[in-house]
């Protein structure tokens, strides 16, 4: 892998200027997001004292309320962040550090909302932390790509055909037989649909944002048809992702989907990527299996984050349906109020938790 293959080995290799700019791109995308759920938060708090009617009831009075839509604003330009960042790093180096929003949203609460976190919370953050350093330590260089038909013959090798394939075939059986019998029972379900087919948008993302970052330096990207099939891909697989995550969320408690949908995205997105693009290739195996714990540590901790909260399911009546972005950062949104102690289970709230899986 062009530039890989040199520093991988040592533990302490320079970061490349691509990882360099692809690793702050998905921090700002995680400081972004993370702000966007309290800003949003605090839009609908505010919207309800001013007309008496709360969302989670049917209300849409935040839809005019200015302090909301500064929170949407937010959100979007930590999505453009992220969707940036894939253009430039590793998707096993971009992925995990979506952690690191929850970190924001809570620290945020802390002061903003005054919501305490549980000392569990404080120890997830903090392996949230330590697991990212170890990762952004031993990560992979980027590889260096010049035209789109370069991402096209990555994903048109026979490995990674096999394991398109394999998702494909997956889905297929989990929608049309596993759905209908244990859709409405067992969490794993939607959330292994969503994290499959997340596993796809990531890449075909990481290809169409690579495409349009070669086109703005000057190389046109957009007179090849393989640009506009992985910006289909990408749709096709956003649709389905949040088709099914809206199901999961509308049928169990945001606390058991998020951590598990979490761990699972995470862990079949850098599988795609180490076999399409070979991201470890050329790495010792000191540095992937310090890259391995990293990861860990860092699923470890985000699920340490919810593990306070008890397994519920959410009446069909209060669901509310939210769109999703391919990243990791917005799935995890929602959550902030799952790890901090907050006696309060109105309507409003839990529909908020919902809203901000966006």
């Amino acid at each position: 892998m062009g530039g890989g293959g040199g520093g991988g080995g040592a533990s302490g290799q320079e970061l490349s200027t691509d990882n360099m700019k692809g690793i702050v791109l998905a921090l700002l995308s995680s400081g972004f997001i993370g702000a966007s759920f309290i800003i949003k938060k605090k839009g609908l708090r505010r919207a309800a004292a001013a007309t008496g009617v709360r969302a989670g009831v049917g209300g849409y009075s935040y839809l005019m309320e200015p302090l909301w839509w500064v929170g949407m604003i937010t959100m979007i330009v930590g999505e453009i962040a992220n969707f940036v960042a894939y253009a430039f790093a590793p998707a096993v180096l971009v992925t995990p550090l979506g952690a690191l929003s929850i970190i924001v949203s809570a620290v945020l609460a802390h002061f903003i909302l005054n919501e305490r976190l549980h000392a569990l919370g404080v120890l997830g953050c903090v392996m949230c932390i330590a697991g990212s350093v170890v990762i952004v330590i031993h990560a992979p260089q980027e590889q260096e790509i010049t035209s789109v038909r370069e991402i096209w013959n990555m994903a048109t090798q026979p490995a990674f055909l096999l394991y398109v394939a394999s998702v494909i075939v997956i889905v297929f059986v989990l929608v049309f037989y596993f759905s209908p019998l244990y859709g409405q029972s067992n969490v794993l379900i939607y959330t292994a649909i969503c994290s499959l087919m997340g596993s796809l948008s990531v890449m075909s993302v990481k290809a169409l944002g690579t495409s349009l970052k070669l086109t703005f330096e000057g190389t046109n990207q957009l007179i090849y048809p393989e640009t506009w099939f992985f910006m289909l891909v990408v749709a096709t697989c956003v649709l389905t992702q949040m088709n099914y995550l809206n199901k999961a969320l509308d049928t169990f408690n945001t606390a058991i989907v998020s951590p598990i949908y979490y761990v699972m995205f995470t862990t079949l997105t850098i599988l795609a990527s180490v076999i399409m693009f070979k991201d470890w290739s050329g790495q010792s195996p000191g540095s992937i299996i310090s890259e391995i714990c990293g990861l860990v540590v860092v699923l470890s901790g985000t699920i340490l984050l919810h593990v306070t909260k008890d397994y519920e399911r959410i009446p069909q009546s209060r669901s509310v349906y939210a769109p999703l972005s391919p990243s990791l950062t917005t799935r995890l949104n929602g959550e902030l109020l799952k790890h901090v102690e907050d006696e309060r289970t109105s309507d409003e709230e839990k529909t908020l938790r919902r809203q901000e899986m966006y």
